[in-house]
């Protein structure tokens, strides 16, 4: 999708500090960090959200799952992790591109919003 943002950062046309990198996935250091860890994990593939998961593409989504385990274990979260996805614009999805969110570094509030 030539709009989206996370399409452009795949392609290279935006920078993004790189944490991983691999044939289908991308993960990247979030410029608004909210902790100390603050990694977005994306397919390279355009999946609109959550949502948009089916049978013929939810293999990449198993794969991103085992890559934020890497992440957060070359990352040191040892203590603990969020992730989170958010799907739609009721639940805050700004860019509509499937991505996941690492937040760790600290412990994290409880409360769910």
């Amino acid at each position: 999708m030539s709009d989206c943002l996370f399409c452009k950062i795949v392609a290279g046309d935006i920078p993004s500090t790189k944490v991983y990198e691999d044939e289908t996935v991308l993960a990247f250091r979030d410029i608004a960090p909210q902790a100390p860890t603050h990694i977005l994990v994306i397919p390279k593939a355009h999946i609109a959200s959550v949502a948009c998961i089916a049978p013929e593409n939810s293999a990449v989504v198993a794969h991103i799952f085992e890559v934020i385990a890497k992440i957060a274990a070359q990352e040191g979260l040892d203590g603990g992790y969020r992730v989170v996805s958010n799907c739609g614009a009721d639940a805050g999805q700004t860019v509509h591109h499937l991505h996941f969110h690492i937040l760790g570094g600290r412990q994290l509030n409880l409360e769910m919003a």
